[in-house]
């Protein structure tokens, strides 16, 4: 099974190498990653985010998947001392950070219980994948074309955060500034959900943030600082160098 699809304001693509996986299994997939994008994206004026963040449910309606990302952003914001936060001063409620890693781990579970064990989802560049080995690339954080390392993940996930893509997007909730201590991270961990928010929390610290990945349990780090120096946990599972697209 091979797919692509544009699903969150990006493309999504999926591929599952075991024979007998149901088609259904993909249908699944996409359908679960677009209900998350119509319930979690702030960017839709009617979806439980929205409603939230304007005050509209109370605390009682809250859904379960809602409270448990209330949760995850809670939990990083404490954690980072607040460099991560999901309620920035002068905008609405943005828990973009969790939701994207969030569902596409659930996606990857869905995927397991149809009997999926070799597969690789690609959620706009960060990876949760089975089976393997897989070989992931790391953009270069200033040439496009090239890759500044190449990574092996067989079960777990792969997340960067980075400015090349969105700019300074990303910003340090202590400060409300543009987070600029760091050009790329990339965190492995054993869920998207950890990856993707340690990346981004990382990213908002700035360069002490490296420090602070590292510490997460099960997360390795690979970062590329503002003096351009590489950072590298002793387990990030570094496979070589190659130039090319990052997979």
């Amino acid at each position: 099974m091979h797919r692509v699809e544009h699903v969150m304001g990006f493309p999504i693509s999926l591929r599952v190498d075991d024979a007998g996986v149901p088609g259904a299994a993909g249908d699944a997939v996409f359908a679960w990653l677009r209900e998350a994008d119509e319930r979690f994206s702030p960017f839709k004026e009617g979806s439980e985010v929205s409603r939230y963040g304007r005050g509209e449910l109370p605390a009682d309606a809250l859904g379960a998947d809602l409270v448990e990302v209330l949760d995850l952003c809670e939990r990083y914001r404490v954690a980072t001392g607040g460099a991560f936060d999901a309620r920035l001063p002068g905008r609405g409620f943005d828990p973009c950070a969790i939701v994207k890693g969030w569902s596409a781990q659930r996606a990857a579970e869905l995927l397991r219980k149809a009997g999926a064990r070799r597969f690789c989802l690609n959620a706009g560049g960060d990876v949760v994948a089975g089976g393997g080995p897989w070989r992931v690339g790391v953009r270069h954080p200033e040439i496009a074309d090239k890759l500044c390392t190449v990574l092996e993940l067989t079960d777990g996930a792969v997340a960067t955060s980075a400015r090349y893509e969105r700019g300074d997007h990303i910003i340090d909730g202590r400060t409300g500034a543009p987070a600029t201590g760091l050009l790329s991270v990339t965190v492995v961990a054993p869920t998207l959900t950890e990856a993707d928010a340690v990346a981004t929390a990382a990213f908002a610290m700035g360069a002490e943030g490296v420090e602070w990945a590292a510490g997460q349990a099960g997360c390795e780090v690979y970062a590329v600082d503002a003096e351009r120096r590489v950072l590298r946990t002793p387990g990030f599972p570094v496979t070589g160098a190659g130039e090319g697209a990052a997979a």
